[in-house]
């Protein structure tokens, strides 16, 4: 068998590793070996390969197209070690919203590429996506624009710091895009942790970043990002429309 790699940290709470080629099964013994309580998913005529394996295992006879909608409604995360064609092919009629639908990764039988295809913000495939690459040695392929071009990620900015967004899919959306072309963005943080930005370098030049509403010209920016505890005055509401994305840091809840 394939030395394994290092065990993972956190590991998301359920987790199905699917392979059915030899060199997929191999592969994926090697992830399994690094997450003991994932399940695995492989071709029955390849179940001798995971003798040994802690994991909860099955063998499967003929294609995966069947299993797919369990899968997709059963697991956190699902890693597949196929072709980004072949696994886009089996998930593509099943899948409802990043908000539902479960993290997504194909990792090729070379163990070289892993790549996040669906919900790498909301649903931490993308995350996951460089922890896998990592424990496998292999480079993870993300392309979310807010990773491509180095900047924030508005559906999840704080989140780890225990932030949850305030806003309507139409001002996320709007605010994204905003980040992304480098129009002026303002981010008015009132309250939370300050260490939110975990980028490779400075923050983009386009995001402003100020401690307070006070004598900012809110009209200048596209985009108003707004980190705070109280409560958001109508008229201020009113005024920011689907500019306007507000953050509740943990503790701060209304």
């Amino acid at each position: 068998m394939i030395d394994a790699p290092n065990r993972a940290g956190d590991v998301p709470s359920s987790l199905m590793l699917i392979a059915l080629s030899r060199p997929g099964v191999l592969q994926l013994c090697r992830l399994a070996c690094a997450l003991p309580r994932a399940s695995i998913l492989v071709g029955e005529r390849h179940l001798d390969l995971i003798e040994g394996l802690e994991n909860p295992a099955e063998g499967i006879e003929g294609g995966l197209g069947a299993r797919v909608p369990a899968l997709m409604s059963g697991f956190d995360q699902l890693v597949f070690f196929l072709s980004v064609g072949a696994v886009v092919r089996l998930i593509a009629p099943h899948l409802r919203s990043k908000h539902r639908d479960p993290g997504v990764l194909a990792v090729d039988a070379g163990a070289r590429f892993v790549v996040p295809l669906v919900s790498g913000h909301i649903g931490g495939a993308n995350a996951f996506a460089e922890r896998v690459a990592g424990m496998l040695g292999a480079t993870a392929v993300i392309t979310t624009a807010s990773e491509a071009v180095e900047t924030i990620a508005v559906d999840i900015l704080g989140r780890e710091l225990g932030w949850r967004v305030e806003a309507p899919e139409i001002n996320l959306r709007r605010a994204a895009a905003s980040v992304v072309d480098g129009e002026p963005v303002v981010l008015i943080q009132e309250t939370g942790a300050r260490d939110w930005w975990r980028g490779p370098g400075p923050l983009p030049d386009n995001i402003c970043v100020r401690s307070a509403l006070d004598g900012l010209d809110l009209d200048r920016f596209r985009a108003v990002l707004l980190v705070t505890g109280r409560r958001i005055p109508a008229d201020l509401r009113q005024r920011l429309g689907e500019r306007l994305v507000v953050y509740r840091p943990e503790g701060h809840r209304t």
